[in-house]
């Protein structure tokens, strides 16, 4: 435990003591306690890492993701849905061995692949914790589970060592992004970080069982009020990606208390809103892509963040 602990320390010193990980490159020293705005220091925190039965249909399946969620995060839209663990106030410290020990334990239980939800504060242990169960024998897929706003070179720390991307492209417009992630940036941080995530994996390949073993599959999720904006983000990805991508459009917002300030996102997407979206993908050509049924916005996609499996 202390080996691989004292080896990330020495390996990333430079990194995590004037950390750049993610666009707002904060410069926090994370090394030696300091949080970055993503709310962390050097230390991962995990909330949760169990099957995870939600996510697309090629990524779940029925057998389940082994999805394991960080606490933090760099982005911290205001309506996120994982909002008790954005911002640290949930979960459990491990060190990099025991990530590479729940690795393992997620494969032992059947899990269709390994996935890392909202790790890019923590891509230095994570690259640490993959190397050692790889050794260990690690033989299922790893997708890396993202907001979106991630900085290419510390996606490159990745390459090798991800199959499938799954990252989000929330916005076009600089004066959403900004408005509800204080983020104006955040269209152009993304558009870089998906191009490299496809540069990586290349397109899309399917197994037999009908399981993503590698690619990119970007979601939007569609936000009330701001279909324009979806429609945009959807011809950019097919006017840039054409097939080599799959795309997921996602109708489960759901109005969360700590948004309400916000107006326009206190109530769910219309059906009405998400057909329109719809329509367009249609009309734009868009084949290869994933909707979701239903009035999901009833559902619980949000587990509970109990520490369960960590």
């Amino acid at each position: 435990m202390e080996a691989i602990a004292a080896d990330t320390k020495m390996k990333y010193q430079d990194i995590l003591s004037n950390c750049t990980l993610c666009p707002r490159k904060c410069k926090a020293d994370r090394l030696n306690g300091h949080r970055g705005y993503c709310g962390m220091d050097s230390t991962i925190w995990a909330a949760r890492a169990a099957l995870h039965m939600w996510e697309e249909p090629c990524i779940s399946g029925k057998k389940g993701s082994g999805a394991v969620f960080f606490a933090g995060c760099g982005l911290r839209c205001c309506y996120c849905q994982n909002w008790d663990i954005a911002v640290g106030d949930r979960g459990k410290e491990i060190t990099p061995e025991r990530l590479s020990d729940i690795f393992l334990e997620l494969e032992q239980k059947g899990a269709a692949n390994i996935n890392l939800v909202t790790g890019a504060h923590y891509v230095p242990q994570i690259v640490d914790a993959l190397e050692a169960a790889k050794n260990r024998g690690l033989s299922i897929s790893v997708v890396y589970n993202s907001s979106g706003y991630e900085c290419a070179e510390t996606l490159h720390m990745l390459n090798g060592l991800i199959d499938i991307y799954l990252p989000d492209l929330k916005y076009l417009d600089p004066d959403l992004a900004k408005k509800f992630s204080n983020a104006p940036d955040y269209p152009d941080y993304a558009k870089e970080a998906i191009k490299e995530m496809v540069c990586q994996t290349g397109k899309c390949e399917f197994g037999e069982d009908g399981y993503i073993l590698k690619g990119t599959i970007v979601r939007h999720l569609i936000l009330p009020g701001h279909t324009r904006n979806s429609i945009q983000v959807l011809e950019y990805l097919h006017k840039t990606y054409h097939n080599d991508i799959y795309i997921s459009i996602m109708n489960q917002y759901t109005p969360l208390r700590h948004q309400e300030r916000y107006e326009e996102l206190n109530r769910r997407v219309t059906l009405r809103e998400y057909e329109k979206v719809l329509n367009a993908a249609l009309e734009m050509g868009i084949e290869n892509g994933f909707f979701q049924e239903g009035e999901t916005a009833k559902e619980s996609f949000i587990p509970s963040f109990n520490c369960e499996g960590v």
